[in-house]
């Protein structure tokens, strides 16, 4: 870990004398604005490693994004090189399709321990998921972000992410077709235990994933990317942006469909990806990530 580089990739600037949450989540708003949660590895022929030199090399050195089992697994060296009490955790997380939770644990993140307290950082969920601050692990307390008001329940030892999300507006979408104008509606977002994980953990998942017909990172290529007020989202050909609470209690949600040189302009342009092999854009499945 060359911590200096590490900070070039992410622009941060910001000082780490003091081990606090401060600093945690200065450099942790600054990763999930510049590192992007993107599958497209898979779309373009390449296999997703899980070892911390590859993962390192792909995502600082080659300035790619990644998956939670990258993004929250190379944050845990970050953090750990730094001095913080951290630990990877597994989670299991919520299909809506389904109605239910998945049977493996798919999920990486990270729990930190800061003067006594717990929080939750996960930088690798991606979409209007992704929380924007570390999160104090706390039962039945609503916490508030820019995203929206997320918050933990506990029950005999399992812990629940929920996100209540404000409604949103698609200016080009008929709002009488929308389901997405449900004002508050809490999302089941994952499950997870306070049991540490190894990386070994996750490989089956990283596989299946990679290579089902069943997963969903192989029926869309996908890439967001936080920004100060919103996200940028690319999904198959079409480019999302959102803009969190632009009016009372409403997102913003604007859509365009691009072609196929389009897609390689906006991922270097708005996502900072330059891509080694060629991109084979995908949207096969029709579950919504928003």
């Amino acid at each position: 870990m060359n911590i200096t580089e590490y900070f070039t990739r992410i622009s941060y600037k910001g000082s780490c004398e003091n081990l606090d949450l401060e600093t945690l989540t200065g450099i942790f708003q600054h990763h999930i604005r510049a590192v992007p949660f993107e599958n497209l590895s898979i779309h373009c022929g390449e296999t997703i490693a899980l070892d911390l030199e590859s993962v390192y090399d792909k995502i600082v050195r080659k300035k790619r994004g990644g998956w939670c089992m990258e993004n929250n697994h190379l944050l845990s060296w970050v953090l750990k090189t730094l001095g913080y009490d951290t630990t990877i955790l597994g989670a299991k997380v919520y299909s809506p399709e389904k109605n239910a939770y998945n049977h493996h644990i798919t999920h990486l993140l990270l729990k930190v321990v800061l003067d006594g307290k717990a929080y939750i950082v996960d930088g690798g969920f991606g979409m209007m998921y992704q929380m924007w601050q570390p999160m104090e692990l706390i039962s039945g307390k609503e916490q508030p972000q820019v995203p929206g008001i997320f918050c933990f329940v506990e029950d005999n030892g399992i812990w629940y992410l929920e996100k209540i999300k404000r409604k949103q507006y698609n200016p080009n979408q008929s709002c009488s077709n929308s389901d997405n104008l449900e004002k508050n509606a809490r999302r089941k977002v994952y499950l997870f235990t306070l049991e540490p994980c190894e990386i070994e953990v996750f490989r089956p998942q990283s596989v299946y994933l990679q290579t089902s017909p069943d997963s969903l990172f192989v029926t869309k290529s996908v890439c967001s990317l936080q920004t100060t007020d919103g996200l940028w989202a690319l999904i198959g050909w079409t480019l999302t942006k959102v803009k969190y609470n632009y009016n009372e209690n409403m997102d913003l949600m604007e859509a365009m469909t691009l072609t196929d040189e389009e897609v390689e302009k906006t991922l270097k342009d708005k996502f900072g990806i330059m891509l080694d092999k060629k991109l084979i854009p995908v949207n096969n499945s029709r579950l919504s990530m928003f």
